[in-house]
C-alpha cells in the first residue's frame, strides 16, 4: 500500500509539473530595464496573423464554446443579471483566465477581439517620458505594437501621458485587480484601427497636449496636432468595447466617436463631474456616420453632468439599462436624423424645472431630414422620476424594421437598473476570485480622487504591492521545478 500510494503521489506531481511548464511560456512580463521599441517577446507562444485571429474568434463564438458557455457559469451565489459581469466574475479563476473577458461583451461592440489571441504584457513602468521611443515596460510601448497584446499591470499605477496615447489594433488594456489611473495629461486615441478593449481604468483631469512628434507603431512616428483633452477619442475605429471605466473632469468630451466609427459598446462605466459626456458624430455634413452603431448599457450617469449622454448624429444608437441622475441640460440628444432606441433606463431629473426633459433635438444648421418629428426616437419601459420625461418622435413601433439597426441586445426591465449598475466603474476589488470583488457593494465615487480616496479604493499603505501576482506564480513554478528534479 505504501509503495502504491508513493507511485500515485509521484504521478500527480509529474502532472502538476507538466501543467506548470505549459503555463509559464504564456506570461509576457515587461521590465523597465529592457530595450527598444521593436522588441517583443512571445516566449514560444505562436502568434496568429490579424485575419486568422478574427476568424478564429468568430468561429469560437459560433461553437457555443465561448461566450454562451461562460454565461452559463453564473450561479445564484454571484449572478446579478448584468450579462457582462455574470459572464466573467462568476469564474473564480478569472485572474488566470483574463483573456476570456473578450467573450463577455454585448451590444454592437460584442465582437471586439482586443488582445485575446496575443501574449500577456505586464506594465511595470508608469513613466511616459519619451513618446517617440517609449521604453519597454511602459503602457505606451505595448499600445503601439503591431502584435496582439493583453495589457495588465503589476501594481497600483498612475500614469500622466505627456502626449495622446495612439493605440494600435488588437489591444486590451485590463486594469482589473489594481487601481490604474490615467490623469493629469493626455488621453487615449483610437484612430483608423479595430478591436480594442479598455476595462477597469480611471481617467480624469485630462488636458490638451501637443503639437508633437508621437509614435503610433514600431515602424512609424509623425507630427500630431494639438489634442482636444478628451479621455477617449475614436476616429474611424471599429469593434471597440469600453467597460467599467471611471470618467470625469476632462477638457472636451469624455468619449467621442467620429469619422464613420462603428460597432462600439460603452458599458458599466461611471460618469461624473463633466459638461459634454459623449459625442457620436462630429459634423452635420458627415453623412458617412450613417454606418455608426453604438450601444450604451449598464452605465451610471451621476451628478455634475450637463449634456451629451450621448449626443448623436446620423447612425443607430441603443441606450438601455442605464441610470441617469440630475442632468443639467439634457441626457440624450442629437441631430441629422439619428435613430435612438431608449429601453429600460432610469431617469431621475433634478429639481430644476428647466431640466426635466430627457431629450433634446439640436438645431446645428444641418439637414433636418423633414423635421425632428420624423426622427425615430423611442422610449420603451423607461422609468421617469421627479418629473423627467422623454419626447418620442417618428415611428412608435419599436418592433418594426425602422428600429432593427438600433437594437443590439435584450434590455431588462427598468426596475432592475439599480442592481444592474451597482458596480459601474472599475471594480473595488483586489486580485482573486469573485468574492474579493466586494460583491453587492455599489461603487461610490466622490470626485477626481487619487490613491487612497475616491475614485481609488486602496489605502495609502497599499499603494504599491511589492509582490504582484505574476511574481507569486513565478515563485510557485520555480518551487515546482525543484520538486520535479527529484521525482
Amino acid at each position: 500500500m505504501r509503495e502504491g500510494r508513493r507511485t500515485s503521489i509521484t504521478g500527480e506531481l509529474i502532472l502538476v509539473c507538466l501543467a506548470s511548464l505549459s503555463i509559464v511560456p504564456q506570461l509576457h512580463h515587461a521590465t523597465s530595464t529592457e530595450g527598444s521599441v521593436n522588441k517583443l517577446h512571445t516566449h514560444g507562444k505562436t502568434e496568429l496573423g490579424a485575419e486568422e485571429q478574427v476568424k478564429a474568434h468568430f468561429n469560437e463564438r459560433g461553437k457555443m464554446q465561448g461566450s454562451e458557455v461562460r454565461r452559463q457559469l453564473a450561479t445564484s451565489a454571484c449572478q446579478t443579471g448584468n450579462s457582462i459581469d455574470d459572464c466573467w466574475r462568476c469564474d473564480s479563476s478569472w485572474e488566470t483566465n483574463r483573456q476570456s473577458l473578450a467573450d463577455c461583451a454585448i451590444g454592437f461592440g460584442k465582437n471586439a477581439v482586443g488582445g485575446k489571441h496575443g501574449s500577456l504584457y505586464v506594465v511595470t513602468n508608469d513613466s511616459d517620458d519619451d513618446v517617440v521611443n517609449p521604453s519597454y515596460g511602459t503602457l505606451r510601448w505595448a499600445a503601439i505594437q503591431t502584435e496582439p497584446l493583453w495589457i495588465i499591470f503589476s501594481q497600483d499605477t498612475s500614469i500622466a501621458l505627456t502626449q495622446e496615447l495612439i493605440m494600435n489594433s488588437y489591444k486590451t488594456i485590463d486594469g482589473r485587480g489594481y487601481n490604474v489611473q490615467i490623469s493629469g495629461g493626455a488621453g487615449i486615441t483610437i484612430q483608423g484601427i479595430s478591436n480594442i478593449i479598455i476595462h477597469g481604468i480611471r481617467m480624469f483631469n485630462l488636458v490638451p497636449t501637443g503639437p508633437a512628434m508621437v509614435r503610433d507603431s514600431p515602424a512609424h512616428y509623425g507630427h500630431r496636432l494639438r489634442s482636444d483633452g478628451s479621455a477617449i477619442s475614436i476616429f474611424a475605429g471599429t469593434n471597440v468595447w469600453l467597460d467599467h471605466l471611471y470618467l470625469s473632469d476632462c477638457t472636451t468630451n469624455l468619449i467621442s466617436a467620429i469619422e464613420a466609427s462603428t460597432f462600439i459598446t460603452v458599458s458599466n462605466s461611471y460618469f461624473t463631474n463633466h459638461d459634454k459626456v459623449m459625442l457620436f458624430g462630429a459634423h452635420p455634413e458627415d453623412t458617412f456616420d450613417t454606418v455608426m452603431q453604438v450601444t450604451v448599457a449598464y452605465n451610471h450617469f451621476g451628478t455634475g453632468l450637463t449634456q451629451r449622454m450621448p449626443r448623436c448624429r446620423f447612425g443607430y444608437f441603443h441606450v438601455f439599462n442605464n441610470d441617469y441622475l440630475d442632468w443639467k441640460m439634457y441626457a440624450i440628444g442629437g441631430s441629422q436624423n439619428p435613430t435612438i432606441l431608449s429601453e429600460g433606463n432610469r431617469f431621475k431629473a433634478s429639481d430644476n424645472n428647466n431640466s426635466k426633459e430627457v431629450t433634446k433635438r439640436v438645431a446645428d444648421g444641418g439637414n433636418d431630414f423633414g423635421g425632428w418629428e420624423n426622427w425615430n426616437w423611442r422610449s420603451s419601459d423607461d422609468m421617469f422620476l421627479n418629473g423627467a420625461f422623454f419626447q418620442d418622435s417618428g415611428s412608435s413601433n419599436i418592433d418594426s424594421s425602422l428600429y432593427e439597426k438600433a437594437t443590439s441586445f435584450s434590455a431588462k426591465p427598468s426596475s432592475h437598473v439599480e442592481t444592474l449598475t451597482a458596480n459601474a466603474g472599475p471594480f473595488q476589488c483586489g486580485l482573486g476570485g469573485y468574492l474579493s470583488c466586494d460583491s453587492g457593494t455599489p461603487n461610490t465615487y466622490g470626485g477626481s480622487g487619487g490613491y487612497g480616496s475616491s475614485p481609488g479604493w486602496y489605502s495609502a499603505g497599499m499603494r504599491n504591492h511589492n509582490i504582484p501576482v505574476q511574481a507569486v506564480f513565478l515563485l510557485l513554478f520555480s518551487t515546482l521545478s525543484v520538486v520535479c528534479m527529484f521525482i
